[in-house]
């Protein structure tokens, strides 16, 4: 499921429709219970993060009150699995799909400061408007060619393990909850009773080699 994510100060949702966008922060959720089917799993989870560099129907950039660019960000289990919504949205993005040798592991960090052109949809549900990344595409050859625009944002990666608490305090406060409630986080901060109590992970697939994206 697709999630919106915000800096600080007033948010302002992304319009739905084609955008070019900067990946430019990559958050580790450690461990969050999913449901399925009427099934509870406990899967690793990440976050990919997006700057919008682009203009509303009037012509105008798309900016935040204090000038920066619009955000979205889109959460995925942390596999490379078939059918995984991380692999389909990577292989979109990519322009091809993974070899046999790539899927032995890629390294997330490798999508840092890619752009793309993200397919961002709105969905009603009880009231509410939620925005969603629907599609990670390329960017197409001639908008290259014609030149892309400055990234904005420090390209960050938050690794449960290794902490930025400086990056952490930055984040919303769901997202600072959703974290702190992973196994990871009270292992590394809690108590011995967290630690056995902590439910584990049902296992990913290994992302260790260091592939160019």
């Amino acid at each position: 499921m697709g999630l919106v994510a915000k800096d600080s100060g007033d948010f302002v949702a992304v319009p739905a429709g084609m955008h070019l966008a900067r990946c430019y922060r990559i958050i580790d959720q450690g461990t969050q219970k999913s449901e399925y089917m009427g099934k509870e799993k406990y899967l690793p989870k990440v976050m990919i993060q997006f700057e919008i560099h682009s203009e509303d129907d009037k012509g105008t950039p798309l900016l935040t009150q204090d000038g920066r660019p619009l955000s979205i960000a889109k959460s995925f289990t942390l596999t490379l699995a078939e059918k995984s919504t991380l692999r389909k949205d990577l292989q979109m993005w990519r322009g091809r799909d993974f070899t046999a040798e790539e899927l032995r592991g890629f390294e997330l960090k490798n999508v840092l400061g890619a752009w793309a052109m993200l397919n961002v949809t709105h969905t009603e549900s009880n009231g509410k408007t939620y925005t969603n990344i629907a599609g990670v595409n390329p960017v197409p050859a001639n908008m290259k060619k014609a030149g892309l625009p400055n990234g904005v944002n420090e390209l960050k990666i938050f690794d449960i393990e290794n902490p930025d608490m400086e990056l952490f305090d930055s984040f919303s406060e769901n997202l600072k909850k959703k974290i702190e409630s992973s196994p990871e986080w009270q292992e590394s901060r809690g108590s011995a009773s967290q630690r056995s109590s902590a439910p584990k992970s049902e296992g990913i697939e290994g992302l260790d080699d260091d592939i160019p994206f």
